[in-house]
């Protein structure tokens, strides 16, 4: 993209009026027609020096270093759309709008109140006309094109914008006139509050909302303080003000505590008079009964009991739709909810390498312009954005709270405000005294929601804080024993819902989870401290997530791990807290148990690196260093861990954990601990005592009857005849405990024992056999997100391609396992426990030059899984 102008600009928006309808009209010519009219409309923004900006649909952006630059272009834009035969289709005419002001960019955009200007003057022109701002004529009306004039409009309100603005029509000879006024809110009757600050994003919830207004009369927007649902709402009523004949009126409830004084309040709104010896509500009735409007009501949720006001306006007028704004569902006749969600967020993880993408992200864009509002010299770069996008993160998308924050940059800096986010409540407070007492903090935003529920709701509140990152209808249950407050589990969580103190989040093919907005957790956090409950409820929690982990170690490897995966990665900020909790607790049994327990979660869910942390603590603990059955099972997640990250301190744990499941003695536990202590061995290539500690670990799995287990071992033992290249031998035994393996659903032992043979069929020349078997353990591993395995999958490839000769393709798929052994933190050592012996980039690059082989790698390293399986595929019956 060409450099966009900076500093003052001249902004040039067009649209195609009535495109719904030419759409309707055309069909698939339609596309065409936007096409010669975009053509028409570039070619005079190039003509005119102009960049263009972006464009969506048919409407388009453009901007100029010079103003008179900008009313050449549009000039020539009208006369060439005029001059354009469009037969058979009708005529296209264009709105257009023009203005100049301060060009601020966010990324690859423009930012500012300057832009939402110039948008709203286009919408405000009708088709072939074009309306200039008054700052634009100022500086264009003595440098006007031949043929061109101004006519002064006067004074007007722009949709979004506080200050009215005086508009004049740029009027082209030849090209007629005689357009109505212009399209702003004066033609409409109502009194919607002018916004001081400009509306970002939230394009999908307004064209969402504006279609449930389409098809209900009573709509009400719901979620908690500060989540933007007046912002939402005024939006909306301001775009279809001109909709509606009698207008848009808005009824603000915030000052109004009695429910009594609702048709008051409804009435002063409207503007209807009192009537001596008449009920005011009645009055409202005749007022509206005949009239075509739309009545946004705000902050409801305080009056609730006021609800059938509106089903009484609702039925006396038949023309009225209402839009109401609450924290809480009012459970009225007729009424459709919609839940306002937080502001779309970056992950902090994953962040877009393009700034420009980022600066697009909704949270990001409003941190962006509040901040440039608070601080003119405020810009997105790349050294900040990070920052900017883990803020916005941290604050959940929460409009009120990202506004708070921006405001901060005009005495902090990004990385200050992000330190201090730990504080956000007592941070957060708004300097501006123009907002309304409840939300000059966020801390007020939220206490006011509190402030309406009931004593026992306010405990149960208080108790789910608790949960880090969300939680189940069964974990709230058990966790904060509702039935001990005297209140009914389901009920107390819905009550909640409906006053959008929590949310309820589905996804496909998972349980319904509930959360709270961290910020709303934290103000509810003080009151469970408040309340002297904090640590009971932390033990209660901690053991309850502590006992979950101990009951999925099981299902991690089973038919139904993906599901149990889900369910670990759904509760590991709950697991992460009740680890904390035990070891500050000095619970050692506890926290060695669980943590080993979880070792397999971690390896598969490419978490090894946080797991080996959690290890290393929990074997440190002092209360926890005694031979006991829970530090055995730590030391064997630390020594599987270990073997995927640093093999040489893997044999150090297993070597401690045999040594305390001798002395225990009991059998199971015994066999695990010498099958892992052979699988280190034998990857030292010590097969004798390898050999000896798996007939032993065999014996012991046959007498506790446990075959899933055994057939581990027996995939272990032939190892010797792999290394004597007995490959036949090796793959009749493998498929002998595939089948096991298939027959108890055992997917993870299933998946790692593909692996193993597809190796041995390559290097029985069974290649064709070898590759089908890669790429079914590849799917397994794909089905959980296991990164670890689908590095040895790719591993598996490598081999298989440089045996057919495919040298180059072979260190691409080498690369590819890099990169994911990358993402995992870690990959099996060499050989893989005496198997997949050798170094398939050295096999390969013996036939590749230097720089061949390097560039090779790097491709692969960038290569994404369907085109690793592409490239796997590719030649497959060669």
């Amino acid at each position: 993209m060409t450099d966009l102008p900076t500093g003052t600009v001249t902004f040039l928006f067009t649209d195609i009026e009535g495109s719904t309808g030419l759409l309707q009209a055309l069909g698939d010519r339609y596309v065409a027609v936007q096409d010669e009219h975009a053509a028409i409309i570039r070619r005079a923004v190039a003509e005119g020096g102009g960049v263009e900006v972006s464009t969506h649909g048919d409407a388009l952006f453009a901007a100029f270093a010079s103003p008179a630059g900008a009313v050449r272009a549009a000039v020539a834009a009208q006369r060439g759309l005029a001059a354009h035969d469009w037969s058979p289709a009708p005529a296209v005419r264009v709105r257009m709008g023009v203005h100049t002001g301060e060009g601020a960019l966010g990324g690859d955009d423009y930012v500012g109140i300057d832009v939402h200007r110039a948008a709203r003057i286009a919408e405000a022109a009708h088709g072939g006309q074009v309306i200039v701002s008054e700052a634009t004529r100022g500086l264009v009306r003595h440098a006007l094109p031949d043929g061109a004039s101004l006519r002064d409009l006067g004074t007007h309100h722009l949709r979004g914008i506080a200050d009215p603005e005086r508009l004049h029509e740029l009027v082209i000879e030849g090209l007629g006139g005689g357009f109505p006024p212009p399209r702003t809110l004066d033609t409409r009757p109502g009194n919607l509050p002018l916004q001081l600050t400009s509306f970002v994003g939230r394009e999908e919830e307004i064209a969402e909302v504006e279609r449930l207004l389409d098809h209900t009369r009573l709509l009400t927007l719901t979620g908690p303080g500060g989540s933007g649902k007046s912002r939402l709402a005024l939006r909306v009523a301001t775009d279809l003000l001109l909709r509606y004949r009698d207008g848009s009126y808005f009824v603000d409830l915030a000052p109004v505590t009695d429910p009594a004084l609702v048709p008051a309040a409804v009435a002063n709104a409207l503007g209807v008079p009192e009537a001596a010896g008449r009920p005011i509500l009645d009055e409202v009735k005749d007022h509206l009964r005949h009239r075509e409007l739309l009545q946004v009501v705000d902050n409801f949720e305080q009056v609730a009991e006021a609800g059938p006001v509106i089903e009484e306006l609702l039925t006396a007028a038949p023309r009225l739709r209402t839009m109401i704004t609450s924290r809480v569902v009012l459970s009225l006749r007729g009424e459709q909810e919609y839940p306002v969600p937080p502001l779309q967020v970056p992950d902090p993880e994953r962040l877009p390498s393009d700034l420009s993408a980022l600066g697009a992200v909704e949270a990001v864009r409003l941190f962006t312009e509040r901040a440039v509002a608070a601080s003119p010299r405020f810009a997105l770069t790349p050294e900040n954005a990070p920052v900017v996008a883990e803020i916005t993160a941290r604050l959940d998308g929460l409009p009120l709270a990202i506004e708070l924050a921006a405001t901060r940059t005009k005495v902090l800096t990004p990385s200050q405000i992000l330190g201090r986010l730990k504080q956000r409540l007592a941070l957060l407070t708004a300097g501006s005294r123009a907002l309304p007492e409840r939300q000059r903090t966020l801390r007020a935003a939220i206490a006011w929601s509190y402030d309406l529920l009931d004593p026992v709701e306010r405990r149960l509140f208080a108790r789910l804080s608790v949960f880090a990152g969300g939680w189940t209808f069964e974990s709230a249950e058990a966790v904060c024993d509702p039935g001990e407050l005297g209140l009914d589990a389901l009920d107390g969580l819905t009550s909640l819902v409906d006053k959008s103190l929590i949310r309820r989040v589905e996804a496909p093919g998972q349980p319904p989870r509930f959360s709270m907005l961290e910020t709303i957790r934290e103000f509810a956090q003080e009151q469970l401290e408040v309340g002297g409950e904090r640590e009971l409820l932390a033990g209660r929690h901690a053991r309850h997530f502590l006992d979950l982990a101990v009951e999925v170690e099981p299902q991690l490897t089973g038919a139904d791990q993906a599901a149990w995966l889900d369910r670990c990665d759904a509760e590991h900020a709950n697991l992460r807290a009740a680890l904390r909790w035990a070891i500050e607790a000095a619970e050692a049994s506890l926290a060695q148990a669980a943590a080993g327990a979880l070792w397999r979660f971690w390896q598969q869910r490419g978490h090894l690196a946080e797991g080996r942390r959690w290890l290393d603590e929990v074997l440190a603990m002092p209360s926890g260093l005694a031979p006991t059955a829970a530090r055995a099972k730590a030391l064997a997640g630390a020594g599987g861990i270990a073997w995927w990250t640093d093999q040489t301190a893997s044999r150090g744990f297993y070597d401690e954990a045999l040594a305390i499941e001798r002395e225990l003695g009991d059998p199971a536990r015994l066999a695990e601990a010498l099958y892992n202590e052979a699988f280190v061995v034998a990857g030292e290539q010590d097969l004798d005592l390898a050999g000896r500690l798996l007939a032993e670990s065999l014996e012991l799995f046959r007498q506790v009857g446990d075959e899933r287990a055994a057939a581990r071992v027996l995939v272990m033992q032939v190892v010797p005849d792999a290394m004597a290249g007995a490959w036949e031998r090796v793959v009749a035994r493998i498929e002998e405990v595939t089948a096991i393996w298939r027959r108890h659903g055992d997917r993870l032992n299933l998946a790692f024992g593909l692996v193993w043979l597809a190796f041995a069929y390559g290097r029985a020349g069974r290649r064709e056999d070898a590759r089908a078997t890669a790429l079914e353990a590849l799917e397994l591993f794909r089905e959980v997100d296991n990164a670890t395995g689908m590095a040895l999958v790719f591993l598996d490839l490598a081999f298989l391609l440089t045996w057919e000769g495919r040298h180059a393709d072979a260190v691409r798929m080498a690369g590819v396992a890099a990169s994911h052994r990358e993402r995992a933190g870690g990959g099996p050592a060499p050989g893989f426990g005496g198997m997949l012996e050798g170094d398939p980039v050295a096999e390969a690059g013996a036939h590749l030059t230097e720089d061949a082989t390097r560039q090779a790698w790097q491709e692969g390293l960038a290569m994404g899984v369907p085109e690793a399986v592409a490239l796997a595929k590719d030649g497959s019956t060669a």
